[in-house]
């Protein structure tokens, strides 16, 4: 009831899943930090204050207690957020309680821009910048995308591929989820 569809609800029949990944865990690294800092603040604070004052230091705790439940809600955020590529379509669903899912189609892609920093190089994650003709939309740009060799390449492949090989392709791929279907259809 509360979690999250999975992406793959979200996908059509005819749509074959190319690429599905979260987003790179280097993208909570700042939240750490916040949240590191503001307990070690917090925790300074508190040898900071006299030994009989109950109120300041409860107030203090409660601080500390809603720094760790925000925390926990990016990391829950981080993980039910998924970047899904078909081979029709972006697709990117985010949110714990309210869910949003932002989708372009691949025919509207007209660039593609990989970035990847120093320290994106080192731990493996990478920005794409999708462009699209004539406006910006929702997925213009995606951070934090893991394994971006391999993203790239799969993206490159169906936006600037052979449209001919690709369809032969799904429609073997289709063939072979039909006989499958049907060999468990009669058993």
């Amino acid at each position: 009831m509360f979690a999250p569809k999975d992406p793959d609800e979200y996908l059509l029949e005819s749509e074959r899943r190319v690429i599905r990944v979260r987003r790179h865990w280097a993208c909570l690294v700042w939240d750490l930090f916040e949240a590191f800092g503001l307990l070690a603040g917090l925790v300074m604070v508190s040898y900071l204050l006299p030994g009989g004052s109950t109120l300041p230091m409860n107030v203090l705790w409660y601080a500390g207690l809603i720094v760790l439940l925000r925390f926990t809600y990016q990391i829950l955020s981080w993980y039910v957020e998924r970047i899904v590529v078909t081979d029709k379509r972006f697709l990117i669903t985010t949110g714990v309680f309210d869910i949003n899912v932002a989708m372009m189609p691949i025919t509207k892609v007209t660039d593609l821009t990989f970035r990847r920093t120093l320290l994106g190089r080192m731990l493996g994650y990478g920005t794409l910048i999708v462009e699209s003709a004539g406006q910006i939309q929702a997925l213009n740009r995606i951070e934090y995308v893991p394994n971006p060799d391999r993203v790239e390449e799969a993206i490159s492949g169906l936006v600037f591929g052979d449209k001919k090989a690709q369809q032969d392709r799904f429609s073997m791929l289709k063939a072979r989820r039909a006989a499958v279907g049907r060999r468990k259809a009669k058993l």
